[in-house]
Order: structure tokens, then C-alpha cells, then sequence
């Protein structure tokens, strides 16, 4: 068996293939949004597109099925674009390589796009099933979620009419989600001053590389590095023994996904140059050593480059550094009432530099929102001691409180006891899904998020379990055929 178009459930794997043939980067969904409208008109399925870019597709009660409570079955259409170093691939126009790993689904070198194609593909799933019975389904297909959650800000009160919300967007087999951390970013700058380089200088380009990245919210909890906080102390601790100066500095890519590459193109004095390569391998060896259980792969590397056209004023440089260093990063806090589950977090995601500027790009999240606002309140007291430029908070949005009293959960626990015999885990997650908005929009939704296993999204090594999709896919027939009466 060679291609994800042979594995079962064929009515999931086809569906999911189609969509990895589509670009699909998060903000680039465009090509995406034509083939669903298109897909939806060749199988004769009511669908439409809103003005923020969510597509909606409806389909009647089957008969016997219509005097159930109407389900909403949601996912996004977009994806992360992350690849490895090494790895050729244009996301707005080359399609998704994947391959079958034993019990696991894999990309070439790439994010793979189960976050969310899974979801998405289990909607079209049931869209054209003719041996399935349900009550009235609407599928939400919402736009643009990881880079701001545009698609579920954008969704109009009363365009949907169901009673229940089934957000397919979860990542383990056996979990029902009833409650999700609310987010913030922050984006930070610093202007600085090109001078000359000085002279009598070699260049290169230092960097940390080989982490395992991840999603910011389901991964933060794992004791990953983070290539931003690992480059800048190596700054700390060497710039000003070897007179080092910086150029640019480039680490990571989204603020929803652990940094896993960051480089800076440097100068220091030719007499220093065999230093710096000492000096990378005592750094690689500590690295290492912290991180031996979790970084295995970790590389600290300094390679000759071309002489840069300026260095960054040396101000700015210290100024830079020990804020980078001082930023809160990672798990700030557990939930007292679920210890294995983070109450608050900080992902240092972006570090970048362009044009006279540097731009630093975090992700707070939290399941309290005074929690969040003293986070927010530590990120900008670090940012202000170093005299950042310009100091901004914004695309914030709320989390999803859990519903003691949900009707929908309690079905879906018995269904669950039924097919597998135990009871399945009820579970607040640290991710930001689309519940908390979509809730916000209607709130007398009844909300359960759901979905088959997968590990590392938001990373090259995201990867989904093929069994897991097998028993999402039964377990969301079954609790459609028990949906409720209204």
C-alpha cells in the first residue's frame, strides 16, 4: 500500500488526499475556496462562500432523522507552512508529499495539513454518505485560523441554524474537548542604526537548528527548545568575548508554532574565528546535554558567509539580546484543578529583522483572562526596560468555558462506553480552538471538539495515526445516528 488513497476509511483518506493536492498556506487559501465550491457543485451539495472567506454546505435530514437537533461539523480550511531547511517546496503552489510510515501518515520534509484537513475531510465524508442517518448538517468550513482566527471573527450571527457545534479540530483519539485556553498576540520593535562593519572581520552565519518545533499550544508543556531563546543566549554569553557583531538575525516563521531554526549573520575580529567554532561546540555540548532527552537532533552551527553591507548599532544589539533572553517563554502556570493541563502560556516565536527593524512576534495564551493580562503586562515590562521602539497587543480572542450541563456530551460519553467499551477522557485544551468565538456568535450552541490522533502539528514532523482515524470516523457516525431530539 503506497498511497493514502487506499487506506480505510477510503470515505476520510480520499477526501484528505484531494486536499493535500491543494495549496492551502494560511492566507493563501484561495485555490482552497475554489475547489471546495467547486467539489460541492459536482456532488450537488448546497454550499456558499461568506465574505470572510468561510464556505458553508448544507444537507437535509436523512428520513426518520428529521426531528433531531441540527449539527454543525466544523474545521478550518488552511494550514501551517513549515518545512525543514533542507526541504525545496512552495506551499502557495506545489502540493503536499505524503507517505505511509507503519501506523502513521507523514509529509516529505513539510507540515503535512491534518491540522485541520482531517476535520475537513471527515465533513465531506459525511456530505456525500448515502448509508449514514443524521438530522440536518451544516459544515462549517472556516478561514484563515491559524494565523488569527479570521474565518470564526468574520462568521454573521444567524447565518447557521443548527443547535449542536461538533469542531473536529482536536488532535487525540478518546478525548472529548470541552474547554479551550483564549489567546493574544504581541508583536514588538526595535529600530536600529546600520553601521559600518568594522574591520579586519570574517562573517558568518551562525544558528540553531534540528529542534523539533511543534504546536504552541498542544506542545508547549513538553520542554522543546526554542531556537529563538537558544540563539540569543549564545549571544549572551559569547558576543562580548569574541566582539561579536550582528547583521540580521532570522528565527522562526509563525506565532502559533515553537521556533525550531534561528539564524544570525554576524561579524567578529579574523583573530577570533577559531574561537567562535570553540565556542559552538561548547554551546552544542550544554544544549545537548539540557536538552538530551528532548532535542536529540540539535545543532549549534557557524558557517563562513559573504561580509554583510552593515551590523546593527551595538546599543541595540545588547538591547535586544537581554530582552529576547528575558522574555517569558513557555509554560508560565498548570491549571490547579487539572494539573496536566496549562493554564497559561508564552510561545517566543518570531524574531526578525528588516529594514531597520526588528520585529519580535509572541503568542500568549491562557484559560483565565486575568492570567493572560499579567502575562501580557510581564512580556511589555521586559520590553519597556529594553527601550523597545513600539510595544503592541492585539488579536485577542476569548476562551471556551466547559458546560457541566452539555446534552451532546453526555450522549457522546454513552456512545463512546458503547463502541469501546471505557469511558472517554473530558478534557480543556491550551490550544486556541474556534469554540470560544464561534460561542461567542451563537451562544446557545452546544459545543464538543473531537478528532483522531495526531502528534507534532505545526511542524515538519506532524504526523496522524491511521488506526485513530478509523475509530474518529465511526464514533462521529455513531453519535450523529444519537444526536438529540429538539
Amino acid at each position: 500500500m503506497n498511497s493514502i488513497k487506499d487506506l480505510q476509511p477510503a470515505a476520510i483518506w480520499q477526501n484528505f488526499y484531494k486536499l493535500t493536492q491543494v495549496p492551502r498556506p494560511s492566507n493563501h487559501e484561495e485555490k482552497a475556496r475554489e475547489f471546495m465550491l467547486r467539489w460541492a457543485q459536482e456532488n450537488n451539495i448546497e454550499a456558499e462562500m461568506d465574505e470572510v472567506g468561510n464556505i458553508i454546505m448544507r444537507k437535509p435530514a436523512t428520513p426518520g432523522m428529521e426531528n433531531r437537533k441540527g449539527i454543525i461539523l466544523q474545521g478550518h480550511l488552511d494550514m501551517v507552512p513549515q518545512k525543514n531547511e533542507d526541504t525545496v517546496h512552495d506551499f502557495e503552489n506545489d502540493p503536499i508529499q505524503t507517505y505511509i510510515d507503519g501506523e502513521w501518515v507523514r509529509a516529505k520534509g513539510t507540515t503535512l495539513g491534518a491540522d485541520n484537513g482531517m476535520g475537513v475531510a471527515a465533513g465531506m465524508a459525511i456530505l456525500t454518505a448515502t448509508d449514514i442517518p443524521h438530522g440536518p448538517i451544516e459544515v462549517l468550513i472556516t478561514a484563515t485560523e491559524e494565523t488569527g482566527m479570521d474565518g470564526a471573527n468574520g462568521l454573521k450571527p444567524g447565518l447557521l441554524k443548527g443547535d449542536i457545534l461538533l469542531n473536529l479540530d482536536s488532535e487525540t483519539e478518546g478525548e472529548l474537548y470541552v474547554g479551550c485556553a483564549g489567546g493574544l498576540d504581541s508583536a514588538i520593535e526595535f529600530n536600529y542604526q546600520e553601521e559600518t562593519v568594522p574591520a579586519n572581520v570574517k562573517a558568518f552565519r551562525i544558528g540553531i537548528k534540528g529542534l523539533k518545533g511543534g504546536h504552541s499550544g498542544m506542545d508547549i508543556n513538553l520542554g522543546r527548545g526554542n531556537s529563538n531563546k537558544l540563539l540569543f543566549r549564545f549571544l549572551k554569553t559569547y558576543a562580548q568575548e569574541l566582539e561579536i557583531r550582528v547583521s540580521t538575525v532570522s528565527g522562526g516563521s509563525l506565532r502559533n508554532a515553537i521556533p525550531r531554526e534561528s539564524f544570525a549573520v554576524i561579524v567578529l575580529p579574523a583573530e577570533n574565528a577559531d574561537k567562535l567554532q570553540k565556542a559552538v561546540e561548547e554551546a552544542q555540548a550544554i544544549y545537548k546535554a539540557e536538552l538530551s532527552a528532548k532535542e536529540p537532533t540539535l545543532q549549534v552551527i557557524a558557517e563562513a558567509t559573504e561580509m554583510p553591507a552593515f551590523v546593527i548599532d551595538a546599543c541595540t544589539q545588547f538591547r535586544l539580546t537581554n530582552a529576547v533572553l528575558a522574555c517569558p517563554n513557555g509554560t508560565v502556570r498548570m491549571i490547579d484543578s487539572m494539573p496536566d493541563t496549562v493554564e497559561t502560556s508564552n510561545n517566543l516565536a518570531i524574531v526578525q529583522s528588516q529594514d531597520g527593524k526588528i520585529v519580535i512576534n509572541t503568542l500568549l495564551r491562557s484559560s483565565i483572562e486575568t492570567a493572560k493580562d499579567a502575562l501580557a503586562q510581564a512580556i511589555q515590562a521586559v520590553f519597556e526596560l529594553a527601550k523597545a521602539d513600539k510595544i503592541l497587543f492585539d488579536g485577542a480572542y476569548p476562551g471556551w468555558k466547559p458546560n457541566p450541563d452539555s446534552a451532546i456530551l453526555k450522549e457522546m460519553q454513552e456512545t463512546y462506553e458503547q463502541l469501546y467499551g471505557k469511558t472517554p477522557a473530558i478534557m480543556a485544551v491550551h490550544a486556541g480552538l474556534e469554540c470560544g468565538i464561534l460561542g461567542s456568535k451563537y451562544p446557545n450552541w452546544d459545543m464538543i471538539s473531537f478528532g483522531p490522533t495526531l502528534c507534532s502539528p505545526h511542524s515538519p514532523d506532524e504526523r496522524v495515526n491511521i488506526p485513530s482515524v478509523e475509530k474518529f470516523w465511526e464514533y462521529l457516525k455513531a453519535t450523529l445516528k444519537n444526536v438529540p431530539e429538539k
